[in-house]
């Protein structure tokens, strides 16, 4: 059955299943945040599980870091540095890719010892060396890998663009500009050694990024599978717009556009087709600049302020998840317009607070909206149909029924308990198989 579709409640398996969730950070990215609420929709429903980063925010006692070292940062920098002199001495494009040249090892930890199945997501950026990742994989542990972008599947990059290289063989990396060692290669070839023999299960966090891996080399012999993102649908759940409104300073007479990412200057994330979609509808849809503005999310949000032909309106970077369910419900849409993503935690978020969202054809999205019927899909990069999306989910007669079918949505494919379920199943077959 597909998971879109199930009509799941709250439940609990009470299984004896020791799982630890592996990722750099705590709370801070995507990855994090999805991986943070895997763990407690876990610990909710009867699996027990704990959680190991190298960035460690809060006193959690289910979430352990690894020992703070003055050598953290200086490996972050190595593993930095050898791709900077690889890309000819330049900036751009260094944080596209990872060699995972240096880290820490975690098979010495009383938590690895502690687990039963150890879960991966995403741990670059001097976390965990691929000697590091050797050390898990021969540990006789199985080990379920969840995508969050395509590195785990590709030489080095987290998104390959057109690039399809990763399928048989990844060499002579178009997002490196230099001539020296050829580090893609290098990696893809460690990371087939690594695999080969392993009980390694990969799941992306949408079918898109599921098909991707099932093509790549570095798959073939293993299960790939797919299971969306977990989210609270208490927390982030429908309430009163105009006190939402009210607390963020945000006009109650307008109707209300988000945008956000963490970092909005991203190229990926798109921001200069929503300025297009803006000005289009400033000219063909004469009815709605006069009661439309834009609420901005994130830590550059004034950086890009000018840009938009609307009101504009800044709310800077929110960490706390019931601030940021409010600033989903003082809203009538979100958008995103990324070129490339694979189940944004923002679509979820928004649509389990009852709140339309309108999104390119690309990557996850189109599994996540229905078109037309709690949302829109606009056609790939085209910023017209993107402002069509807009006027379309705003006419006032169709706002409810679209935020109803939102969160309905997000209820059936989304809740705690039916991303449990799925990946209770996948640690069960995991273990049965070592």
């Amino acid at each position: 059955m597909d998971v879109t579709h199930m009509d799941v409640t709250f439940c609990t398996f009470a299984i004896d299943m020791r799982v630890l969730i592996v990722n750099t950070a705590e709370r801070t990215g995507g990855a994090a945040i999805a991986a943070n609420r895997l763990l407690h929709a876990l610990n909710r429903n009867g699996v027990e599980a704990r959680m190991l980063v190298r960035d460690r925010k809060t006193d959690a006692p289910e979430v352990a870091s690894i020992p703070r070292s003055w050598l953290l940062k200086p490996k972050f920098l190595w593993e930095r540095g050898v791709i900077w002199m690889n890309n000819s001495f330049k900036k751009r494009g260094i944080f596209q890719v990872d060699i995972a040249n240096a880290g820490t090892d975690i098979t010495g930890m009383d938590e690895f010892h502690w687990a039963d199945v150890i879960h991966l997501h995403w741990t670059n950026q001097g976390f965990l060396s691929l000697h590091n990742l050797e050390r898990i994989f021969t540990s006789g542990k199985p080990v379920v890998i969840t995508m969050h972008d395509q590195w785990y599947f590709t030489g080095i990059c987290h998104y390959s663009g057109y690039c399809e290289k990763y399928q048989s063989q990844c060499e002579k990396c178009p997002m490196l500009k230099g001539r020296g060692t050829d580090l893609a290669r290098q990696v893809f070839d460690r990371k087939q050694a690594m695999y080969e023999g392993r009980n390694v299960t990969f799941v992306g966090c949408s079918r898109w990024m599921a098909d991707l891996a099932r093509k790549s080399r570095l798959t073939q012999g293993h299960t790939v599978t797919n299971v969306p993102n977990a989210i609270d649908t208490d927390v982030f759940a429908p309430m009163d717009k105009t006190a939402a409104r009210l607390k963020f300073n945000l006009p109650t007479d307008k109707r209300l556009i988000l945008f956000g990412a963490q970092r909005i200057t991203d190229p990926r994330k798109g921001f200069d087709f929503l300025v297009e979609a803006c000005e289009h509808i400033n000219m063909h849809h004469p009815t709605l600049p006069d009661k439309l503005g834009v609420v901005v999310l994130g830590g550059d949000a004034e950086s890009v302020k000018k840009a938009l032909p609307l009101p504009v309106y800044t709310v800077g970077y929110l960490s706390e998840e019931r601030e940021i369910a409010q600033l989903y419900n003082a809203v009538d849409l979100f958008v995103t317009p990324s070129l490339q993503d694979n189940l944004p935690n923002t679509i979820v978020e928004a649509m389990a607070c009852g709140v339309p969202c309108v999104g390119f054809d690309v990557g996850g999205i189109p599994e996540m909206i229905t078109h037309k019927q709690d949302g829109y899909v606009a056609d790939y990069c085209d910023s017209i149909d993107f402002a069509q999306g807009i006027a379309w989910c705003l006419y006032e007669d169709r706002a409810a029924a679209l935020g109803a079918a939102a969160r309905a949505t997000a209820l059936a494919a989304y809740s705690e308990a039916a991303v449990a379920a799925r990946y209770l199943d996948i640690y069960q077959s995991s273990l049965s198989d070592n």
